[in-house]
């Protein structure tokens, strides 16, 4: 046994024998969730580890929901309409799931707004995530062809997804936003 560790690091091949060991004990470290392991990662300046966590360090509890209505030129307003994003889930999607893509980036948009909610909201109106909202709902009012209207406004709600014992809170509504840009 003694020869058989003394050989793994001494002849030829010896150092990348080294170098794998040192990724692979070093990449399983990485990937413990006590803190006292970040040590590692705070020590790979050139990011050669891999953070593979199976979980997220903080996992979602909540999912985003997004609702608009319409303002038509005579001053009503529409019914509020939800925007589906979130697809059920099937088998294959544990192997194949690229339709996730728009469900995250919803996310990410939620998470960028209510991380400025507590600032003034012309903050929160400059901020890649909030355009790329607006122009979408624009897209999709202007899709569904309803008549005479002449702008939107969209909600944000917070669900605890599969749990249906509470209730979504409503976490940020929007002003009213011109369908057509000026």
């Amino acid at each position: 046994m003694n020869t058989l560790i003394k050989a793994a690091f001494t002849g030829p091949g010896a150092w990348a024998r080294i170098a794998g060991a040192t990724l692979l004990v070093g990449t399983i470290a990485n990937q413990h969730p006590n803190p006292a392991f970040n040590r590692i990662q705070l020590k790979d300046g050139f990011s050669a580890l891999p953070n593979w966590r199976f979980f997220a360090p903080e996992p979602a509890q909540h999912d985003y929901h997004f609702f608009y209505r319409t303002l038509n030129a005579s001053g009503e307003t529409s019914l509020w309409k939800g925007v589906d994003v979130i697809e059920g889930r099937k088998f294959r999607q544990i192997f194949w799931f690229p339709t996730r893509r728009p469900e995250k980036a919803i996310f990410d948009i939620c998470s960028e707004i209510l991380q400025l909610l507590d600032k003034n909201f012309s903050t929160v109106q400059r901020t890649p995530g909030y355009r790329v909202l607006t122009e979408y709902l624009r897209e999709r009012v202007r899709r569904d062809g309803e008549e005479g209207v002449e702008g939107f406004q969209f909600a944000l709600a917070r669900a605890t997804g599969y749990d249906t014992e509470q209730d979504p809170e409503m976490i940020f509504v929007s002003p009213y936003t011109a369908l057509t840009p000026p």
